[in-house]
């Protein structure tokens, strides 16, 4: 009787949680089947670009200062808080003192050293006269630099986004050897110039002019700049060698324009002609002033339109993207976030105010960020000490710079380039992704021999394309159980991972399963199952259940759900019942309303797991009888 009572109660506690098993299955798949409505695709649409555009929730209280009075301040007090989001110094002069002037100040002098010379040099680079490097804006730019202002006031930073790591890197190390050949050109002191900025046509220059026409070049010019090169690469090895001579490389550029100009002096002295001068020289710059207002002068016409666009566009977006880039090295280095959108601001302003006088184009430096950190600045009050000492250097020094080689110019725009080929870092994009790695050749080699416009294009173009193979390619991932845990995961990359019999676990690789890869993604799967990948039982295949884990799926259009429809109907005709595990919520939205759920059987769960367990035992049971 004992006995007999023990089994009855081991027989009712098994059908008790037989019961609440079956319960807690129904209960949790009526979490995926009657899931809210996910919101429409224009909801979607219009919260990511609210999201994007707007600024974050402790932003939204500044910009709401001007309009909202909630802590009853004054006016004047709101509009300083905003302007202070808008330019982020203002912040920095709260807490200032004569301890951060004192390295304020050193940090800008001493990049001054180093700007000056090489806004003359960039200016001659760009066929201006030099005094306009010295300003820093040409005037066809000023309509996309207002585009871009607007741009970092709306919030439309993410666009940079779009220029892969990869493009960037491909580009720089393009335009440093770009630049580098069309400087040696003017190192050899040839003063043949072209308007195009491929390799070919520096070469042809190169060519014609230093072996089809000799007297085209300057001797000394060459000896003279070639010497000084070398001295500055070496004073910038001495510096990285020894971290005490600091300094050294950074008042190399400007002790070899002294020097080389009192050389030049000494050789043109006896030339009466400027050009029987045996080293070219800069010559006579206009000084002594900011250049003359120019806003009267824009022309806007149709005939510059096209052109203008094309150009200022194309400057804009190069001159952006070397801004974050240098922004994005130092901030992670100082700790602190970088905004794209303050970057924009500032950058269009700049240039804003800079083209109503004819400045050259202003954008981020990164030899000069990297010498302003290293000289120890601790606020941006260093880059106003540099620019202030530039003015001073425009109004008192130009007529010293008269005698100013133009090869040593080009000898510190040479010395820079190295800095912008990383090697290094493109190697590590090939081992990483060799996609990424093609869009960086096709920056490199795009902007090298076509142009920087189509270089881009492609290079943008190759990662807009990868990012479209990657999220429809139709691979399937097998999935086993992994040893010792209650987590399943590819049996390529584990293959400790233990197979299920009756029970195959299959995961798409794509993240939307559309028209693009629907069809290849079904074919697939039915082969698994027509060419005997799976174990033969003594009645022929023991495969019962095929489990999608659908985990990695964001969407599914209406081909996909067709492919699904079709893919079910083939492998009920083989005896075999699909699964679907963790849908998300658009796709699991797709599904019911595509009345795809009802036609598997409800067969929709809530985890691998859970369709395992619901696939094996008392389950398999249950779901036997649903068809």
């Amino acid at each position: 009787m004992v006995a007999s009572s023990v089994s009855s109660a081991a027989v009712s506690c098994t059908l008790e949680e037989m019961l609440e098993s079956k319960e807690k299955e129904m209960y949790q798949q009526q979490w995926v089947q009657n899931a809210p409505h996910p919101p429409c695709f224009f909801r979607e649409v219009f919260e990511n670009v609210r999201d994007t555009i707007l600024p974050p929730s402790n932003s939204k209280n500044v910009w709401s200062t001007l309009v909202v009075n909630d802590n009853q301040q004054p006016l004047y007090k709101r509009a300083l808080v905003l302007l202070t989001e808008i330019f982020p110094i203002l912040a920095s002069l709260r807490g200032y003192n004569a301890h951060k002037f004192k390295f304020d100040l050193m940090a800008g002098i001493t990049v001054a050293s180093l700007a000056i010379p090489q806004c003359v040099g960039f200016a001659t680079l760009a066929q201006l006269s030099p005094e306009y490097g010295l300003c820093k804006l040409h005037i066809t730019s000023y309509r996309i630099f207002y585009k871009c202002f607007s741009f970092g006031i709306i919030r439309f930073g993410f666009l940079v986004d779009y220029l892969s790591h990869a493009t960037i890197v491909g580009f720089l190390a393009a335009a440093a050897v770009g630049i580098g050949a069309y400087q040696f050109i003017v190192l050899l002191g040839i003063n043949k110039f072209t308007n195009k900025s491929d390799l070919i046509s520096v070469i042809k220059i190169f060519w014609t002019s230093l072996f089809k026409d000799r007297s085209q070049w300057h001797p000394y010019s060459f000896t003279l700049g070639f010497s000084f090169l070398c001295f500055i690469l070496f004073a910038r090895f001495m510096g990285r060698r020894n971290k005490k001579l600091f300094w050294l490389p950074t008042i190399a550029p400007l002790l070899s324009v002294i020097v080389s100009s009192i050389v030049a002096y000494t050789v043109n002295s006896h030339q009466i002609n400027v050009k029987d001068y045996k080293v070219d020289v800069l010559g006579e710059i206009k000084g002594g002033s900011l250049n003359p207002i120019s806003l009267l002068h824009l022309n806007l016409s149709d005939n510059f339109l096209a052109p203008l666009i094309k150009t200022g566009l194309t400057v804009a977006v190069i001159s952006l993207t070397e801004t974050i880039a240098v922004g994005r090295s130092f901030a992670s280095i100082r700790g602190y976030n970088l905004d794209p959108n303050k970057e924009m601001i500032s950058l269009g302003l700049t240039n804003i105010v800079g083209s109503f006088t004819s400045c050259y184009v202003a954008s981020g430096s990164l030899s000069r960020t990297a010498l302003n950190y290293s000289s120890g600045a601790e606020t941006t009050v260093s880059s106003i000490v540099m620019a202030l000492t530039v003015l001073i250097s425009l109004k008192f020094l130009t007529r010293l710079l008269y005698y100013t080689p133009k090869a040593i110019l080009a000898a510190i725009i040479i010395s820079i380039v190295p800095g912008l080929i990383d090697i290094q870092k493109a190697y590590q994009i090939w081992k990483v992704d060799k996609l990424d790695f093609l869009a960086c050749a096709a920056a490199f080699f795009g902007v090298l021999f076509a142009s920087v416009e189509m270089g881009l294009a492609i290079a943008v173009t190759i990662s807009f394309a990868k990012l479209i193979l990657v999220s429809i390619q139709p691979g399937i991932t097998v999935l086993g159980r992994l040893p010792g845990t209650d987590g399943f995961g590819d049996i390529e990359q584990y293959p400790m991972g233990l197979s299920i019999p009756g029970l195959l676990i299959l995961s798409p690789k794509s993240s939307f399963l559309s028209f693009a890869n629907a069809t290849l993604v079904r074919e697939r799967i039915e082969r698994w199952v027509n060419d005997g990948h799976v174990e033969e039982g003594e009645g022929g295949s023991n495969l019962k259940f095929i489990i999608l884990d659908s985990s990695g799926l964001t969407n599914i259009d209406t081909a996909g759900i067709a492919s699904l429809e079709e893919l079910n109907k083939n492998l009920t005709s083989h005896g075999v019942k699909l699964v679907i595990a963790n849908p998300r919520w658009q796709v699991i939205h797709k599904l019911r309303v595509g009345d795809f759920v009802s036609k598997i059987g409800g067969r929709v769960f809530v985890s691998v797991g859970e369709a395992v367990d619901a696939c094996l035992g008392l389950g398999a049971a249950k779901m036997a009888n649903t068809v």
